[in-house]
């Protein structure tokens, strides 16, 4: 007889597979800066955890550490707010690095070529100073370390 009113538990298989999705929550966020922590909301148990990773040098050490982070995690109720947190933080990471490429190409693109470069910054960016780009561009030009004053002013624009 088979009693349909018992609700059945999660297979083993399951519960691992979440234990292994909570460890590597753990594992990003001991990957993230301490500036970057403080944005996401975590107990004081699973935040002096994570923390204390950073200063382990022992591979074995951070290994087991690793895993009682998991352990922690296992304990929170609810991980959305976590996870949420988290991916917000990770998508601000990576439009950051993306912006950053963008404009070390538009400032290697405008030393390296001419006019047309500039021509295309200004069409694409109508705010800019054609005549403050053209002498930074020229002084990049000229100077070792003036493309950092071009790097910055493309950051302004963009």
């Amino acid at each position: 007889m088979n009693d349909d009113s018992v609700p059945l538990g999660d297979s083993k298989s399951k519960r691992k597979r979440q234990m292994i999705a909570l460890q590597e929550i753990g594992e990003k966020l001991v990957d993230l800066p301490s500036a970057q922590l403080s944005k996401i909301p975590l107990d004081s148990t699973l935040l002096a955890a994570i923390l204390a990773t950073h200063s382990l040098t022992s591979h074995e050490a951070k290994r087991r550490q690793l895993q009682y982070i998991g352990r922690l995690m296992r304990d929170v109720e609810d991980i959305v707010p976590i996870q949420t947190a988290l991916d917000h933080v990770t998508l601000k990471s990576q439009q950051s690095k993306a912006q950053f490429h963008q404009i070390e190409r538009w400032r290697d693109r405008l030393i390296a070529e001419n006019d047309q470069a500039l021509q295309a910054f200004l069409v694409q960016f109508p705010n800019a100073d054609r005549q403050q780009l053209r002498q930074l561009i020229r002084n990049a030009k000229k100077k070792e370390g003036s493309d950092k004053a071009l790097f910055k002013y493309l950051k302004a624009c963009l």
